[in-house]
């Protein structure tokens, strides 16, 4: 127990927060940005399920929805490993400690899950080669920028955030990690029209999520009982999950992620932006939206 004590302590005491390197003029980390290479020639299978979204946009509820799709609502197969073993995280890498990479992706017997928070246009092209299932979920603007700040707080995987003002224009001009989320939005939402893309909201999965689990499980090909769908509604909602400790993160990134700063699991809410924002932020990021969302079809809710 004690060297594990001290492993811990180590680790906080080493970890240092991550610089951010463009490739291909998206910000990624500096380890992620070393292993490029290998991220973009993945090879996808045909069967394989890609799961993405622009980070703190409802992904790890949405892989557990479409776990429990897949498993037919069985919650013990569910709970068979954490969320980051069940659903190989694409293009995420840690050098110290050392973390299983795209090896987790490659050894895993197909059907594969995946998850991303790749841009279409960086996404390895063996997924559109393969014409694999992507489920992409996106979520406005303004939660996505609270969430994402929160997350920066407590992971010190990622830059230390700065202030929340600063953090807002970071996210403003896309000089995050992962890049812009207007052109993430944007050009997955282009990109459903050339693909076998099932695009959801998060604000459509809080206000019905037994629609939109109906929709996942139609794009999957699963024909759900009404009991197992209402089991899989329950299990997936944010107060279940939050007590799951297969899906809530604290059981990985131990001394990377600190709950305490703010749960990896904080609201789930829609709206939460109104307790940021201050009026004057509010009408300068409403101004800077219109103009960036001004060439696009798409749409969100800012509340419900």
């Amino acid at each position: 127990l004690a060297m594990d004590k001290m492993k811990d302590l180590s680790l906080k005491e080493t970890m240092i927060r991550q610089e951010l390197l463009e490739v291909e003029g998206v910000p990624l980390t500096q380890p992620i940005a070393s292993i490029w290479d290998q991220v973009w020639k993945f090879q996808a299978r045909p069967d394989d399920v890609l799961i993405a979204t622009y980070a703190k946009a409802g992904t790890t509820w949405t892989q557990e929805i479409v776990d429990m799709v897949q498993q037919n609502g069985d919650i013990d197969k569910c709970k068979r490993e954490t969320t980051y073993k069940r659903h190989p995280f694409l293009e995420w890498f840690l050098a110290e400690p050392p973390s299983l990479r795209l090896e987790l992706a490659e050894a895993m017997p197909s059907p594969r899950t995946i998850k991303t928070h790749l841009p279409v246009q960086l996404l390895p092209p063996s997924f559109w080669e393969q014409n694999c299932k992507i489920i992409y979920v996106a979520r406005n603007a303004k939660d996505n920028l609270v969430s994402y700040y929160h997350f920066h707080r407590m992971n010190k995987a990622l830059p230390d955030p700065g202030t929340w003002e600063e953090f807002v224009e970071k996210f403003m001009t896309g000089k995050v990690l992962w890049g812009s989320w207007y052109d993430h939005v944007k050009e997955w939402w282009k990109a459903k029209d050339e693909h076998r893309i099932l695009y959801l909201f998060y604000e459509d999965m809080k206000e019905n999520p037994k629609r939109e689990i109906q929709k996942i499980a139609k794009f999957l090909e699963k024909d759900l009982s009404q009991e197992v769908l209402n089991k899989i509604v329950h299990n997936t909602s944010f107060e279940v999950m939050k007590d799951n400790p297969m899906a809530n993160y604290t059981r990985d990134f131990q001394g990377i992620m600190d709950h305490s700063i703010s749960p990896f699991m904080r609201k789930g809410t829609v709206a939460d932006w109104k307790n940021h924002f201050t009026v004057a932020q509010n009408e300068k990021f409403d101004e800077d939206y219109k103009k960036k969302m001004s060439d696009t079809s798409l749409g969100f809710r800012m509340e419900l």
